[in-house]
């Protein structure tokens, strides 16, 4: 049974935030080669941040931007994340990620948390981004979920794209094998669309969300965007489908241009 209410705002507690933060530094800080930028973009007040979604459970460049925002602003910068509720439900990730402020996905949660003139963070891929063929590392693959468009529209708040380029080198997806998924009704009984074929050290080839493996030290770029505001807003605006539509390709579009940008930087300083 979860030891912590999974829908709570008051979980995050700034001790076991320190607790986090010592581990990202021990581990994820030097083990990746890393750089976070675009931090002054950041808005006052309520907003929403929307992530590229890598590296399966591991999400290392969640990790980096999170303790870049605690040393700028402390932990009142550090947003709310809204996770999948099949993960946090079940322990350790109950135990691990509540007390550091992280709910349940969900609109009325986003709400609650605007309306405290907190942030939140979304990864709107989920499971089709995180777990993405490696051939695919370099897109933005968000499907068609534009929910994180229309819970930004009703709120009236801006979005604030999260783009990184590096975390999906980790290990590699072979295939995300969405037919087998289907097949196996994996969308019913775990709100998973995929069955990732994944090459990783030292497992080797493995079949379905990875155990503990040793993640690939390869190099992380973060970067925070301009926040992106909507001419329309308001609950007349989050039901016009054509104008969500619209709304997200415009925010899709923002975050591949620079996903291209930061994956080529990458490259270029590969050689």
């Amino acid at each position: 049974m979860a030891r912590y209410d999974v829908d709570a705002l008051d979980n995050r507690t700034p001790e076991a935030v320190a607790r986090y933060l010592r581990l990202i530094e021990a581990v994820v800080m030097r083990w990746h080669p890393h750089r976070v930028t675009g931090l002054e973009h950041i808005p006052k007040g309520p907003a929403l941040f929307v992530g590229n979604h890598n590296a399966g459970l591991w999400t290392p460049d969640s990790y980096l931007l999170y303790q870049a925002l605690y040393r700028a602003g402390g932990i009142d910068a550090l947003p709310y994340g809204l996770a999948h509720e099949v993960i946090l439900r079940n322990s350790p990730f109950n135990e691990i990620l509540c007390p550091v402020g992280v709910v349940r996905a969900h609109r009325d949660n986003a709400l609650r948390i605007f309306a405290r003139g907190d942030k939140a963070l979304v990864y709107p891929g989920g499971d089709l981004d995180g777990m993405r063929p490696f051939r695919r590392r370099n897109e933005v693959v968000f499907g068609n979920r534009r929910g994180y468009i229309r819970l930004a529209l009703e709120a009236g708040v801006p979005i604030v794209p999260v783009v990184s380029a590096g975390a999906h080198a980790i290990y590699i997806v072979l295939d995300d094998l969405q037919g087998l998924a289907n097949t196996l009704r994996l969308d019913r009984f775990f709100r998973l669309k995929v069955m990732p074929l994944t090459l990783s050290f030292p497992l080797g080839l493995t079949l379905g969300p990875l155990f503990p493996f040793i993640p690939w030290p390869t190099r992380i770029l973060v970067e925070v965007g301009e926040p992106i505001t909507f001419a329309r807003t308001g609950p007349e605006a989050a039901a016009d489908e054509a104008y969500v539509a619209a709304c997200a390709a415009e925010v899709q579009g923002r975050m591949q241009a620079a996903l291209t940008r930061l994956a080529d930087e990458r490259r270029m300083g590969a050689r």
